[in-house]
């Protein structure tokens, strides 16, 4: 038969030998069940990615809305927006009311909230403000968020 530690070589008598390894086709399979299990995964983490990032935008337009109550009751008003457009430019001065460098602090930003353009929501926009707002009741501001640039003001994150 020869010595212990060599392969058998299969003979007429031999036809019950199992293959060892896989198939080429076995493994095609398995790589394109990971694949298909690894796509569904990635789409269904984008999905929450997207549903956190509306709710931290609805939280942060709360904290907004409350930091400009206070600023009211010591003001007497709310600040006026520097653009009356939907581009969300209101929010450059917006910041420098609520977070002045001299003089009471409305709201602190936490890192990200802001940038060169001002206050951003999570998808990196600038917050909209405009007052006096036109969206919502005589002598309140409007403040929203465009959910990652949406032209559907449906889909927009807003205060009224």
């Amino acid at each position: 038969m020869g010595k212990p530690n060599e392969r058998a070589v299969p003979c007429a008598h031999s036809a019950f030998l199992l293959p060892s390894g896989f198939t080429l086709i076995e493994l095609l399979i398995v790589i394109t069940i990971i694949g298909i299990l690894s796509a569904m995964i990635l789409n269904t983490a984008g999905a929450i990615q997207k549903k956190g990032a509306r709710a931290r935008a609805q939280a942060e337009i709360s904290s907004l809305s409350a930091a400009l109550e206070n600023y009211k009751q010591d003001m007497g008003d709310y600040p006026l927006s520097a653009s009356n457009t939907n581009s969300g430019l209101g929010s450059t001065s917006l910041y420098g009311v609520l977070s002045p460098t001299n003089g009471k602090v409305y709201l602190e930003f936490k890192g990200g909230m802001t940038n060169t353009n001002g206050i951003v929501d999570p998808f990196g926009i600038p917050y909209g403000y405009q007052y006096p707002g036109s969206n919502n009741a005589t002598n309140f501001f409007d403040l929203w968020s465009t959910a990652g640039g949406a032209t559907n003001t449906n889909s927009w994150i807003q205060n009224w």
